[in-house]
């Protein structure tokens, strides 16, 4: 795109036609509503990064899915783009300006929930993975320097949300993990939906061991339950096995599980 207010790089298929050709052939893919995803972000060249890659890259190219990078240096100020300044008070580092993000965030529209990845925000979690995948997209704004200025994120009510209780230099890499979260919920992006069913968190427990082939490793073998044809015993024993990790490794999640 050239106008200067709108998304700088858009990946992913957004016209059908028709055509005899297989699908991974095809150059002019979409799917009417697809999921979008808007990232601004003073780093655009790092997207689509890990998410062009596998299932999720795939899915990208099918136009499951969309992602536009927004280059916030677009909005910036004076010959150099200014995008930040020194903080009020005092203090070391550089914050962004309330004037930039704003323009920044007016150019990615309305219409989606819009997030902050910041360390004080809530901690993202497969709830709100699931949340985001129900939804039409969201719009992430990356972070950069000590953050950004109080008063846009009140103005446009944005959510504060955090990758865990540790510091990254920026948002860029924070925004991949959960858009891959979130994405592989999508219909269609794995080859087995039912997969998802029994994930970690998805039952508020973390996930069972898995086995496969050879039937015995280094004097190891596979539990005798799982090659024995009965899927109830099956199941349970994946359950107690959930349970007993669950408690052991996250005391927090079994706590809230039981309550």
């Amino acid at each position: 795109m050239t106008d200067e207010t709108s998304p700088s790089k858009s990946h992913g298929r957004l016209t059908m036609r028709a055509s005899l050709r297989p699908r991974d052939l095809m150059e002019d893919v979409v799917v009417r509503g697809a999921w979008v995803a808007q990232v601004i972000t003073l780093l655009p060249e790092a997207f689509p990064g890990v998410l062009g890659a596998s299932l999720t890259g795939r899915a990208l190219g099918l136009g499951l899915w969309r992602l536009d990078t927004i280059d916030l240096r677009t909005f910036g100020l004076g010959k150099h783009r200014n995008v930040d300044d020194t903080p009020a008070g005092g203090g070391a580092g550089m914050v962004l300006r309330a004037d930039v993000v704003d323009a920044a965030l007016r150019a990615a529209g309305p219409g989606l929930p819009v997030v902050y990845l910041s360390p004080r925000g809530r901690r993202f979690d497969q709830a709100m993975a699931r949340q985001w995948a129900a939804g039409p997209g969201v719009t992430l704004l990356c972070g950069r320097f000590e953050g950004v200025d109080q008063r846009v994120l009140d103005h446009h009510a944005v959510q504060e949300v955090s990758l865990g209780d540790f510091v990254l230099t920026g948002g860029e890499l924070a925004a991949q993990a959960m858009l891959d979260a979130t994405v592989r919920l999508l219909p269609g992006v794995l080859g087995n939906q039912a997969s998802t069913e029994e994930e970690s968190f998805s039952e508020g427990l973390l996930e069972h061991p898995h086995y496969t082939r050879p039937a015995e490793w280094q004097g190891r073998a596979i539990p005798a339950v799982l090659q024995s044809g009965n899927h109830a015993e099956i199941a349970k024993w994946r359950r107690a096995q959930a349970e007993a990790i669950t408690a052991e490794r996250r005391p927090d999640l079994w706590a809230d599980f039981k309550g």
